[in-house]
């Protein structure tokens, strides 16, 4: 796929799972056609907030004396954004606003908070910025804002200008996430969950040069958002390649690209298809691998808890509870935590009750707080 069909594909995931998108690209490549665009193929109002020509009240709120107290009223195409209950926040030219527009930016992009106004879950925050070599009188993007956004690479093919130059620009056509995808978040952070077990020195790896602060970097938030738009991605049926681009975007190339090849070399079991015959598992020779297996099985019950799944979960982590009862125990906390009502718990429970018991997370049996 060309660059700008990989990054319009992976703003559509991420407009679709509600996550901060920033695209970086030259002047006048149509970052804010493909915004506008994306936003009208869903019927979604598009708001266009020019930062750099913005002061922070304008983002924070404009002080108004109310009674005995202060409200910080936000402006106009705040309120319009809440009228309509969902939309497109569109910060453009994010990276020349100043360091006071972009510390009030940081609410509006985290929390969806102008003022005193808290913005619809349905309305999300989509940024441009060109790079600091073409930018005019900008600033790098401060660490904290940065960190907050899903970062994509935008450029353009010169077969798609010319084709589009001569025969019309297409509408942008972007995969968005089925109704379903969020059942499947749950697998997806147990995926994420593994990997960082695996990689734990990742866990929060803020860039030593100031250079590569305002880009994508590895934080407790940007792996929980690598981990929204994974499970989104797959709901969506998305290319490998955009999901490389969503996940690179969050936390960055060399953490990405790590992510991005444990993922493409588990080739783990189906976990309903364990579920549904737990006597076929068969234990995986890693240990990163039987944890994710494990955790996948753990949180496909989570995600759909009856007696009967909750039990069937508990055979499956019984096969490894024998071999490797420590990391058993780890996946063994979803199914503690989802135990559903009625459920009592089965004999492969047993196995793993007295390090459950150490750890502080059952009682007297498995479910028990």
């Amino acid at each position: 796929m060309s660059t700008s069909r990989t990054a319009t594909a992976a703003l559509g995931v991420a407009l679709g799972a509600r996550v901060p998108a920033l695209l970086w690209g030259a002047p006048g490549t149509g970052k804010s056609s493909v915004v506008r665009a994306l936003a009208d193929a869903q019927g979604w109002p598009c708001q266009v907030v020019i930062a750099s020509i913005r002061e922070p009240s304008d983002f924070a709120g404009l002080p108004v004396v109310a009674g005995d107290g202060v409200r910080f009223a936000p402006p106009s195409w705040a309120r319009e954004l809440a009228e309509a209950g969902r939309g497109v926040l569109f910060l453009d030219e994010i990276s020349t606003a100043p360091p006071a527009v972009q510390a009030a930016l940081l609410r509006v992009v985290l929390e969806r908070t102008v003022g005193d106004l808290v913005l619809p879950a349905d309305v999300v925050v989509v940024a441009a910025a060109n790079p600091p070599e073409l930018a005019a009188d900008g600033w790098d993007l401060s660490a904290p804002l940065a960190n907050r956004f899903c970062h994509l690479d935008w450029s353009v093919d010169a077969t798609d200008i010319a084709t589009g130059l001569a025969a019309g620009f297409p509408r942008p056509d972007a995969p968005r996430p089925g109704p379903a995808w969020e059942a499947g978040r749950t697998r997806a952070r147990a995926d994420v969950a593994a990997f960082l077990l695996l990689r734990p020195s990742l866990v929060s790896a803020p860039p030593t040069e100031r250079s590569l602060a305002g880009r994508a970097w590895p934080s407790p938030r940007t792996w929980e958002m690598a981990a929204t738009l994974l499970a989104a991605a797959r709901g969506a049926g998305a290319h490998p390649d955009v999901l490389a681009a969503l996940l690179i975007g969050c936390v960055g190339p060399g953490a990405g690209l790590e992510l991005v090849t444990w993922l493409s070399d588990l080739d783990l079991p189906d976990p309903e298809a364990l579920l549904a015959d737990p006597a076929s598992f068969e234990l995986p020779e890693r240990g990163d691998q039987v944890y994710a297996a494990l955790t996948a099985v753990a949180a496909a019950v989570a995600a759909r808890a009856t007696p009967e799944r909750w039990a069937a979960g508990w055979q499956v982590l019984g096969v490894a509870a024998r071999t490797v009862p420590d990391v058993a125990a780890l996946a063994a906390r979803i199914l503690v935590r989802c135990r559903p009502e009625g459920a009592t718990a089965p004999p492969e429970a047993g196995l793993l009750l007295p390090l459950l018991i150490q750890a502080g997370i059952a009682g007297d049996e498995p479910g028990a707080g």
